[in-house]
């Protein structure tokens, strides 16, 4: 198989551009890097060239162009983006995106099974956190257990340890800038594997990109897109004066103390009805929420010292586990309840061997699509006319699908 794939990486301060060629006799990989967050512009194109050049290569040679999709800085990513998407139209050939995050974790020395929480500093004492399991099959490494998100530097260790033991037992592998930058606020606990890799690099970029490209997730040039985890880029002086500090500042995503998961039960139905009709304009009855325990339906409540907080109900089918409905009080909102339903769900999934867990959700519900892209779903198809709207309308559902870990392997 022949392959020539160019990937550029401008997430950071650091410039890299990587040539990849793969051909019968193996593969081989050639890097230029420069730091200059300011340069970025001006200097990818000429450094893609070189390589080129070195290669013997045409730019009319290249089967894809991959580039690290961030999270990180906004110019550094709309340039590789910007370039990518510009030489694939060109040259009529696949973009194939990576998350930044991916790279650092690609760049450690974790094995089948480590785990690997990558912290990069996003100012303004935020760092973007994601979290990746390194699996057994070689074409598909990489298992997101938690994709990309925002969170204060602070409340990072306490996330981790939380939310790392339903995993693996075992201790995690630290990677990224924001271990550094933020030192103080974040010490890394005794026993966890500390890991020198702090940006991503280009050649790590070119490996990922290179597997992608082998699983057919090439995407048309058009379709390429930075991953932004921030909603907004600033803040107002009257949102500060709010206490919405930073850039905007992450919430709290630790269940708080005192809340307790359970099982659905009879008794729990009037009060998970009324939860449900605050919280949705067409909501499920209580003869709807009778039907899926009679049914065999999986159904937990989060009860936060004694008071209804939160819901889920899951329908595990044969093919993949399906979340029904899911609910959280408005004055728990921001709490990490609604990961805490959505770790459950998937926990179940997994016990079922179950591939993959699957939801629908409004197009027009944007904060519950902001948080299941968080939580590492991806749209993969629309319902037409699924849900009702009012005055006799219909709204389609977005079907998203997050794909879980399978034994012995990565996804």
């Amino acid at each position: 198989m022949d392959l020539n794939l160019l990937a550029l990486e401008t997430s950071s301060s650091r410039c890299g551009v990587a040539l990849l060629r793969e051909t019968a006799a193996g593969a081989e990989i050639g890097v230029l890097e420069h730091d200059g967050a300011q340069e970025h512009a001006e200097r990818l194109l000429p450094m893609a060239g070189q390589l080129l050049d070195r290669a013997g290569l045409a730019p009319g040679d290249l089967h894809a162009v991959s580039f690290g999709q961030g999270p990180g800085g906004f110019t550094g990513l709309r340039v590789a983006c910007g370039v990518a998407q510009g030489m694939g139209l060109a040259l009529q050939v696949p973009v194939v995106p990576v998350v930044s995050h991916l790279a650092v974790a690609e760049q450690t020395q974790a094995g089948p099974g480590d785990l690997v929480v990558v912290a990069l500093d996003a100012r303004m004492n935020e760092v973007y956190l994601a979290v990746y399991e390194r699996g057994a099959d070689a074409a598909s490494p990489w298992l997101a257990r938690q994709a990309p998100m925002l969170i204060s530097a602070a409340e990072a260790v306490a996330w981790a340890t939380h939310h790392l033991p339903a995993w693996s037992p075992r201790a995690p592998w630290v990677a990224g800038d924001a271990w550094e930058v933020y030192a103080a606020e974040m010490t890394v606990p005794a026993g966890w594997h500390r890991s020198a890799a702090s940006r991503p690099q280009a050649g790590a970029v070119a490996r990922l990109a290179r597997l992608a490209w082998l699983r057919g997730e090439a995407v048309a040039p058009e379709l390429a897109a930075p991953l932004y985890v921030r909603d907004k880029v600033a803040f107002t002086t009257a949102e500060r004066e709010l206490g919405q500090g930073g850039n905007p500042r992450a919430a709290s995503v630790l269940p708080p103390a005192g809340t307790v998961l359970a099982p659905m039960v009879e008794a729990d139905l009037d009060e998970v009805a009324a939860l449900e009709a605050q919280v949705q304009a067409f909501p499920w009855t209580r003869g709807n929420f009778a039907d899926a325990l009679a049914a065999g339906y999986e159904a937990r409540v989060l009860r936060h010292e004694g008071r209804l907080a939160g819901f889920c109900v899951a329908m595990l089918a044969p093919d993949v586990a399906h979340l029904l409905v899911i609910a959280v009080a408005r004055p728990r909102h921001r709490q990490g309840l609604g990961s805490q339903l959505i770790d459950w769900c998937e926990q179940c999934a997994r016990q079922r061997g179950l591939p993959a867990l699957l939801l629908e959700v409004r197009p027009s519900n944007r904060g519950a699509l902001a948080f299941y892209e968080r939580r590492g779903f991806q749209r993969i198809g629309v319902r037409r006319g699924y849900y009702p709207a009012g005055q006799g309308q219909r709204e389609d559902a977005l079907v998203m699908q997050k794909t879980l870990a399978r034994d012995g392997g990565g996804t």
